[in-house]
């Protein structure tokens, strides 16, 4: 089985760099192509109005994969500044570079360049690590802020997911079958995809920390943040743990 890094192939086992190597393929953004633009852009909009960040804040979206959420907030008056790890993601996220929106690659488990803000963390962008560097995350976050600075952390509902938990599905994108399972091990959600695709079969892993929001508060209070509102969907409906499909946590 192999993973794609750098434009090569590597074994598998190498799997605790998986988000840096799934996340720089064509076929991670070829699964994944069904995102909802206008659904991001209504989660923008609502999370702007409730938030009342006065025009031209400064916000950092990271990771901002290809930078559809920092360009729609650039267009709502914001100065953006989207990061990546992933370089052919921010090589196509530079293509939308202007006055007041720019792309760097970075690794958020290194401390930021710059002060914010605002941090965004979305579409479920968090939880990589073991609990020890998912706060460091969280502390890399709290210095890059401005004073009264905001954290906002867009999740999914773990509980919701082991309530609801799909053990496998095929994923049908441009004439390839992703095979996809899902378990939990470990307290990991992790998911296994396997396609063919020429003349290769590929099986890729995502894994993924079940948090929830008592363990959210309890890493938010290492690195110094307390939460102050929280919501269960992009329309900022209150959160109810046993049925929201997103955990959105904003943070002070």
């Amino acid at each position: 089985m192999y993973i794609f890094k750098s434009d090569k192939y590597i074994d598998m086992s190498e799997k605790d760099l998986w988000y840096q190597s799934w996340f720089d393929t064509p076929f991670y953004h070829q699964l994944y192509n069904h995102r909802d633009e206008a659904e991001a852009e209504r989660f923008m909009i609502n999370l702007m109005r409730f938030l009342d960040l006065p025009k031209r804040s400064k916000i950092l979206d990271l990771p901002c994969g290809k930078g559809r959420h920092s360009v729609f907030l650039n267009k709502l008056g914001y100065r953006v500044y989207g990061a990546d790890l992933s370089e052919k993601s921010i090589s196509s996220a530079k293509n939308f570079e202007k006055e007041d929106l720019s792309f760097f690659i970075h690794d958020m488990m290194k401390p930021l360049p710059d002060k914010y803000d605002t941090v965004l963390n979305l579409f479920t962008s968090f939880g990589y690590f073991d609990e020890e560097d998912n706060i460091a995350v969280l502390q890399n976050f709290v210095r890059a802020l401005n004073p009264s600075g905001i954290i906002v952390i867009d999740f999914l509902n773990i509980q919701q997911i082991r309530n609801n938990l799909v053990p496998e599905e095929v994923v049908r994108r441009d004439a390839i079958d992703f095979k996809i399972s899902r378990c939990i091990d470990n307290n990991n959600l992790v998911k296994k995809i396997k396609f063919d695709a020429g003349d290769r079969s590929y099986e890729f892993e995502e894994h993924l920390k079940c948090i929830d929001l008592s363990k959210f508060k309890e890493m938010g209070e290492i690195a110094g943040l307390k939460i102050k509102h929280t919501f269960g969907d992009y329309d900022l409906n209150p959160f109810d743990e046993e049925n929201s499909e997103r955990l959105i946590i904003i943070f002070e």
